[in-house]
């Protein structure tokens, strides 16, 4: 489960077969340089690959599926490089799952509303429940 997406992207990848899951909370589209060691996890670009690693450790071996939630505008477009940040998140974690192979089924990206997400491993059902309202199972 991941608590108050608002630009924030949650990127949750399922293996039916082996029922196991991983889910990402992705701050950010890429890397910053600069930084140091990043925690892989905040950023899109790197989160997909950590997510597979670590879904392989358990056990999983594929097909990969994979589920987006999050990226809402939540200021309209503060930022004038490049869009929003939720734009750009859901653009990095598209190319992300696209470099990785990994095929997008179902997603609830963008608006302006806030999000809740849980995903369900052993059946991969991904819940996600708006601020506004409204619940809906991807």
């Amino acid at each position: 489960m991941t608590v108050g997406l608002g630009s924030c992207v949650a990127i949750a990848l399922h293996d039916a077969l082996a029922r196991v899951g991983g889910l990402a909370h992705v701050l950010l589209p890429q890397v910053i340089g600069g930084q140091g060691e990043p925690n892989r996890a905040k950023f899109a670009s790197t989160a997909v690959p950590l997510l597979i690693e670590d879904m392989r450790a358990l056990g999983a071996s594929g097909p990969f599926v994979a589920k987006l939630a999050g990226g809402a505008s939540l200021f309209g477009p503060l930022l004038a490089m490049g869009g929003s940040v939720g734009a750009r998140n859901i653009a990095a974690a598209r190319a992300a799952l696209q470099d990785a192979r990994v095929p997008l089924i179902g997603e609830d990206v963008g608006g302006m509303a806030g999000r809740t997400v849980t995903l369900d491993v052993a059946t991969g059902t991904f819940l996600v429940k708006t601020v506004r309202g409204g619940e809906r199972a991807i």
